[in-house]
């Protein structure tokens, strides 16, 4: 007969069947609660969500035990304490519990309740947000649904927005952040790490990573410039991300931030590991490399081969917004000789009537959309995207009638702000604005021999920096060919077997077959 347990169903229960063997322990629970407790700290080691209480009532001890980021504390002490303490205060001669049945009755006789008998079934249940509850000398265990915590509303990120896949975002209360997580990787390895940070505002920052995969030494590394943080306040996780960089003066963002709860599991479970901070939306990934920023997790919801289309384009458009403008500068100012003849008249003609050199041009039309960016930014959301496009097309048509500026720069400076959108990070978008500037100022002086040098000196930058220890160009540059899967290519998932070497993961295996199942 086909099982129909919708918990077998799941990969993960069979992932803490394999864990619980690991523990050499008997299957069914023991009869002594301190040995239940016990096997439930070996499995979830001191993760900051555990809660573990003991109880006394009448003569008989016990414990509760669940996770705070997937059940509300307050509802557990108003539907299971309270009822509890004044039915056995009331009974002054119960003296001893000898079945978990008068309990069941007692509480939630109508809601989802189940008595579990083994390790397997009782980890399934707390990873699923359930409250056990356990008396010593009843080898079985209670487990009793509750609500789940209630914050604010959760809404689709405003920074990474997609057309398939989750719509739900991190907030700004980090117990919700840890349950968007838990849902997503129902596995009992997850570890979070408190740390209470700054003198005044003493704010909550939680290391996530998942024990037997993330490398050890990345974890101590992390909990080493984590314990060094000494400043009055912590308001947002960008605070902790100008602490935890390896190079303060770089351009280019070292550590990913992302608003998405997938986003955050996928990578926790590739072998890296997070930092959440209470108060902030924004989850931090380490160690980040530079392919990481031209991916997104709607890659993963669409056909491999137009994901891989996509992903291209944004590398295609990197170059673009950087390179673009300087080229025009370079080409117009130095070498014309280069352009065909027919773009090369058309663009004189046009520039024949403006007054100023292409690099003055170019630098006034880019700082007024810079400028207009900024605004659309800052300006209350229902104007500001109408600002931002009637400013531009206002501005520029007013710019050419003026004769100030050329109809091709407007098309070239307009493809370049298009082209800065595309990749999926914003800060990183940002990094290359502060750079076409300065290749643009290159190209003024030198032309094409500056921009040439300029892309050089970058690239040299950008090998010699580290992501806590991982170099920040691989797998391109130290050339790793194992690891060319899913960088610019997005590979089938059924293909696709192997996590990052790089990361030194303790598990390097994506998809662990058992007994002749995938798993």
């Amino acid at each position: 007969m086909k099982n129909t347990n919708p918990e077998n169903q799941h990969p993960e229960y069979d992932l803490i069947k394999e864990l619980v063997d690991s523990l050499r322990v008997q299957k069914e629970l023991y009869s002594d609660i301190s040995e239940n407790k016990e096997v439930i700290s070996k499995v979830f080691g001191d993760s900051y969500d555990l809660i573990v209480q003991d109880m006394l009532l009448g003569d008989q001890t016990g414990f509760i035990c669940y996770l705070s980021s997937m059940a509300d504390k307050q509802k557990v002490a108003l539907e299971i304490w309270q009822p509890l303490s004044v039915t056995y205060d009331e009974q002054k001669d119960a003296k001893v519990i000898k079945s978990l049945g008068e309990l069941k009755k007692l509480l939630y006789a109508d809601r989802s309740s189940s008595l579990v008998t083994t390790f397997h079934e009782l980890l399934w249940k707390i990873v699923t947000g359930h409250v056990v509850i356990s008396f010593n000398g009843i080898p079985e265990m209670l487990a009793l649904q509750v609500g789940g915590i209630e914050k604010r509303t959760i809404v689709e990120p405003s920074t990474q927005t997609i057309l398939r896949g989750p719509k739900d975002g991190f907030v700004e209360d980090i117990q919700t952040n840890m349950s968007l997580i838990r849902r997503r990787v129902k596995n009992p390895r997850i570890r979070f790490e408190a740390s209470i940070i700054g003198a005044e505002s003493r704010t909550t920052v939680v290391l996530a990573y998942i024990n037997d995969y993330t490398s050890p030494k990345i974890v101590e590394e992390i909990r080493s410039r984590m314990n060094s943080i000494n400043t009055s306040a912590i308001l947002d996780s960008g605070n902790v991300e100008e602490f935890l960089t390896d190079e303060t003066f770089t351009p280019f963002p070292l550590i990913l931030n992302s608003e998405r709860p997938d986003s955050i599991a996928a990578n926790l479970m590739e072998g890296k590991a997070a930092i959440l901070v209470d108060g902030s939306p924004f989850v931090l990934v380490v160690p980040s490399v530079f392919s990481d920023f031209f991916q997104a997790t709607e890659d993963y919801y669409q056909p491999f081969f137009m994901a891989s289309f996509v992903r291209l384009i944004r590398y295609i458009a990197f170059m673009i917004s950087l390179i673009l403008p300087s080229l025009y500068v370079a080409l117009t100012t130095f070498h014309p000789e280069l352009m065909p003849t027919a773009l090369l008249i058309s663009i004189q003609a046009q520039r024949e009537s403006v007054p100023v050199p292409a690099v003055v041009e170019i630098l006034l039309m880019e700082l007024t959309f810079e400028i207009l960016r900024e605004a659309g930014v800052r300006m209350p959301r229902a104007v500001g995207q109408t600002v931002s496009i009637v400013g531009a097309l206002v501005i520029g048509q007013a710019a050419v009638e003026a004769g100030l500026v050329s109809n091709v720069l407007i098309i070239i400076v307009a493809f370049t702000a298009i082209s800065s959108f595309v990749t999926p990070i914003y800060n990183f978008s940002m990094s290359t604005r502060l750079l076409r500037f300065i290749l643009i100022l290159g190209a003024a002086m030198m032309g094409l021999y500056a921009v040439l040098l300029l892309l050089v000196v970058m690239v040299i930058h950008l090998t010699s920096l580290r992501s806590f220890g991982v170099p920040y160009l691989i797998p391109f540059a130290p050339f790793s060919k194992g690891d060319q899967d899913d960088v610019m290519i997005r590979t089938p998932i059924w293909a696709n077997r192997k996590k990052p070497s790089y990361l030194k993961p303790q598990v390097s295996e994506k998809i662990q077959e058992q007994d002749g199942e995938t798993t």
